[in-house]
């Protein structure tokens, strides 16, 4: 079972404080610790200003932050801190045979608010992912690191944490005096080779021995002719082993998810589908399904909602905008984990599934989406509603073009078309053909 997170100060209710600009959080399981962070947290994003120009701001975790959506369990936890205008941080953490890693950081800020960004051309959230290199920690043990580490999200984004003490899974709700130290903050040894000063002395009254000449002779080897005899050549025909081919991915199973505002509310997010990934990584196309039960984690905001869906090695993460009549998906970002390596792609101007506010999309059909050259996303039996949820339940579905009656009108219309345009064809040919006779007949 899920365990969600209570935040408030430290200094009057000693759950979370803000000192030196660090700011320390507990989330805690009924009244025992589950995930311990302490940390320092600044961020440096580029954005687009009129007459094409583009500014760069830097600015801290703020000590409102908010780390309500956050929760842990007994193999995945997530820290997630919300600030100000629907701006949000969160580290996704899996724990796998004693030990524990980070799996992905996202970042989500918003370019509407005009205090952090000032005269920006761009609206909207936009969001950012990147895999931290935080893995094989023990399960009893903090990972620390005091030296700052500067994460290149992507080339507008920069992240720099320091002093950072997180403990991802607390055991008997104690937090842990064992730590694991980051790379940085080990000490550097620097080995140098002994040198040995060596200073030789010939002997006095050495007698040198001078060995005798021997004259050699070098006696060649006799030539011998040899006889080259070629082999025949043979016309061998080489055949390839049969290709094997790919096999078929079944169809994914649909998953439903939701997002509370805490845990003794009704869902605000409402989300179920089927969902195929594909993606190009080091030149080779491949497909994966995403498979349920993932860890389901978000934000509902006015005009943006966020879901956030960890299944194994996979993290998608979906956002939603509102302008108060319609809403779509705007942003995703997708982060695959394997043995060649991470894939993090995504997008951030996407207008799919527009429905209107207060009613759900829906779209049974499969779907395909190409989100940019390297990643593709297939849903299936799709339903979602990002707003106005009421009651936990969803509102009327608007479907899709696919699920409407109107798809099937679609290949009549085109049917009648071509068999107008032959009939077309054949009276002109008739005419053109009579008037042809007609000439003859007057010579």
């Amino acid at each position: 079972m899920s365990r969600y997170a209570a935040f408030v100060f430290l200094l009057s209710l000693g759950l979370v404080s803000q000192r030196s600009n660090a700011i320390e959080v507990k989330v805690k399981d009924g009244d025992k610790l589950c995930l311990y962070a302490n940390l320092t947290l600044s961020f440096s994003v580029s954005y687009q200003v009129p007459e094409n120009k583009s500014e760069t701001v830097s600015f801290e975790l703020p000590d409102s932050a908010s780390s309500d959506a956050s929760k842990c369990d007994d193999t995945s936890s997530i820290l997630m801190l919300t600030f100000e205008d629907r701006h949000s941080w969160s580290v996704n953490f899996t724990q796998k045979d004693n030990t524990y890693q980070a799996d992905v950081i996202t970042f989500t800020y918003n370019l509407n608010d005009s205090h952090i960004f000032p005269n920006s051309s761009a609206n909207g959230t936009v969001s950012v992912t990147v895999k931290p290199d935080i893995a094989n920690i023990g399960l009893d043990t903090c990972y620390s690191c005091k030296s700052e580490d500067t994460i290149a999200a992507s080339p507008e984004v920069n992240m720099t944490l320091s002093n950072v003490l997180i403990q991802a899974f607390v055991v008997n709700g104690t937090k842990s005096e064992n730590l694991t130290s980051c790379a940085a903050d080990l000490p550097k040894t620097t080995t140098t080779a002994p040198v040995t000063n060596k200073t030789t002395v010939a002997p006095t009254n050495a007698t040198t021995t001078v060995a005798p000449t021997t004259n050699a002779t070098t006696t060649m080897a006799p030539t011998t002719n040899a006889t080259t005899t070629m082999a025949p050549t043979t016309n061998a025909t080489t055949t390839a082993p049969p290709t094997t081919p790919t096999p078929t991915l079944p169809t994914p199973t649909v998953g439903n998810y939701s997002v509370k505002p805490d845990v003794n509310s009704t869902a605000c997010l409402l989300a179920s589908f089927g969902l195929r990934i594909g993606f190009k990584q080091n030149e080779k196309y491949q497909e994966t399904n995403f498979e349920p039960p993932a860890e389901a984690s978000g934000i509902c905001g006015v005009n943006s909602s966020e879901l956030q869906l960890v299944s194994g090695n996979i993290t998608v993460k979906l956002t939603f905008v509102s302008d108060s009549k319609k809403f779509h998906l705007q942003a995703i970002n997708v982060n695959i984990s394997s043995g060649s390596g991470d894939f993090v792609q995504g997008s951030t101007n996407l207008t799919l599934w527009e429905a209107t506010v207060g009613s759900s999309y829906m779209c049974n059909k499969e779907q395909n989406f190409t989100i940019n050259d390297l990643l593709s996303l297939y849903t299936f039996s799709l339903h979602v509603q990002p707003f106005g949820v009421k009651n936990g339940l969803y509102s009327t579905a608007e479907e899709c073009f696919l699920d409407s009656d109107l798809s099937f009108l679609v290949p009549i219309a085109v049917g009648v078309a071509l068999s107008f345009l032959i009939i077309l064809v054949l009276i002109s040919y008739l005419i053109g053909r009579r008037k042809s006779r007609t000439g003859y007949q007057s010579v």
